[in-house]
């Protein structure tokens, strides 16, 4: 099965509608020894498909409308973090203490993007805050990876010790995850069918999520790209960010295309939140399995208020399983599930070409609320889709086999990239992969400011 065969599959999506689907192959785009380019781009075909699939629903259409992937926009869309530029500055991607290093016994790479994670993570190793890079470096060099993996994630912290397929293969999260589908979805309450409002199918563009709400309760990087393609699409996302919780201007910038950004402490706010909550139509939620539970945002709690709503959830590790409960970030999951190993060498351990775990669930992501959206039409019900990094990356790694087709080389990402002004300043980014007949080519709106809007509907 081709990989936007499985997708699609993964997704529920009628096999009929694949026909509407061609592919722009270019040769050199996403270059790994991994099939990333393959699974980029099933990822991406699939939510455009269900896209395509949803506005033919809304506008009446006897037919989905073609959907074109061009791997030339995929691979520039999923590199948007690098090509994001803000008044000509270019963005920093990783911390110093972010990276990969020797220990006394393999390798092991941290996280500490974010200022509590490196305190967390140099408190773990028992030095000081402003500890140097390396000091932390002869620190790791005389540890054992297994030991700093389980001491800093004692300590709150991120650091994954690198493992080989085969040793990943044999760790206990890694059958639970091979034990999941690639896109959990499940029906869990009745509710009438959704009434979607008709769209003009003479109108430019066709927005196939007009009219709809989207709380946007998702950090670094897969959830804020989901939201940002519903938002692409026509939905009203906002997103919600704890006033407290530090985020990082340039990723926020990168990810907040079309949507409104708010900040909300969900305990003193709760009211506000219940009003929001009142009258959306969609809850997506990108933290770590459980976090959010205490403040009513379980999926059986949402739904029990909201029986008709459609919740999605994206983790790193999945909500199983002895990892369930980690944090984690696309670069530590390739390190855990052997990915780096592959990528790399005898020397050191490598990595793929983009965060391809990150975006690409990010994509199916969207793809699972669209189809949730459109099956609700016809069905009723709540719908609740749930992703986990760990689990694409077992597709990536063990169940997508490399294309042959041949087609014209990638050329860099030029074609794709755009420019305006914004209250950031000017700036420039990757237009969206998304693309099918008479579907947006950009978002309507700008990023704008973390917090810089009120927690309300427009």
């Amino acid at each position: 099965m081709t990989a936007i065969k499985f997708a699609w599959s993964a997704l529920g999506g009628d096999p009929a509608h694949l026909a509407r689907l061609t592919s722009v192959v270019r040769e050199g785009a996403l270059e790994a020894r991994l099939p990333v380019r393959e699974l980029a781009r099933a990822c991406v075909g699939a939510c455009a498909l269900a896209a395509a699939e949803l506005a033919a629903r809304r506008a009446g259409l006897a037919e989905v409308p073609g959907v074109r992937v061009d791997d030339g926009a995929v691979a520039a869309a999923f590199h948007s973090e690098r090509h994001l530029l803000v008044d000509g500055r270019a963005p920093a991607v990783f911390a110093p203490l972010s990276r990969f290093w020797r220990t006394a016994d393999g390798w092991v790479r941290t996280h500490a993007n974010y200022p509590h994670h490196r305190a967390r993570l140099l408190g773990a190793l028992d030095l000081p805050a402003d500890a140097s890079v390396e000091t932390v470096a002869a620190r790791l060099a005389e540890c054992s990876a297994p030991a700093v993996e389980e001491a800093v994630h004692g300590a709150g912290g991120l650091a994954v010790a690198l493992r080989t397929p085969k040793e990943w293969q044999a760790h206990e999260q890694a059958a639970e995850v091979a034990a999941r589908p690639l896109v959990e979805r499940e029906r869990p309450t009745t509710a009438p069918a959704r009434v979607l409002a008709p769209l003009d199918p003479a109108a430019a563009p066709v927005l196939p999520a007009a009219g709809l709400r989207v709380l946007d309760l998702t950090r670094v990087l897969a959830g804020p790209v989901a939201t940002r393609t519903l938002a692409l699409l026509g939905a009203q996302v906002l997103r919600l960010d704890a006033p407290w919780l530090p985020e990082l201007p340039d990723q926020h910038a990168d990810t907040g295309f079309g949507k409104h950004s708010a900040t909300l402490d969900l305990t003193a706010g709760r009211a506000t939140f219940e009003e929001l909550l009142a009258t959306a139509d969609v809850v997506v939620t990108g933290y770590r399995p459980g976090a959010l539970d205490r403040f009513g945002l379980a999926p059986e709690a949402l739904f029990a208020r909201r029986p008709g709503l459609v919740v999605a959830q994206v983790s790193a590790w999945g909500a199983y399983g002895p990892w369930g409960g980690r944090r984690g970030f696309d670069s530590l999951v390739q390190v855990a599930t052997g990915i780096a190993a592959t990528e790399g060498s005898a020397e050191e351990p490598g990595a793929l070409p983009a965060q391809a775990l990150d975006h690409g669930t990010g994509y199916l992501l969207a793809a699972a609320v669209l189809r949730a959206l459109t099956e609700q039409s016809y069905e009723g019900g709540g719908r609740f889709v749930r992703l986990a990094l760990a689990r694409t990356a077992r597709w990536l790694t063990d169940g997508i086999r490399p294309a042959h087709a041949t087609g014209a080389p990638y050329e860099g990402p030029d074609a794709w990239l755009a420019e305006t002004d914004s209250p950031l300043g000017r700036l420039r980014y990757a237009l969206p992969p998304v693309s099918f007949t008479g579907g947006p080519a950009d978002w309507a709106r700008p990023a704008v400011p973390w917090g810089s809007d009120s927690a309300r509907w427009r």
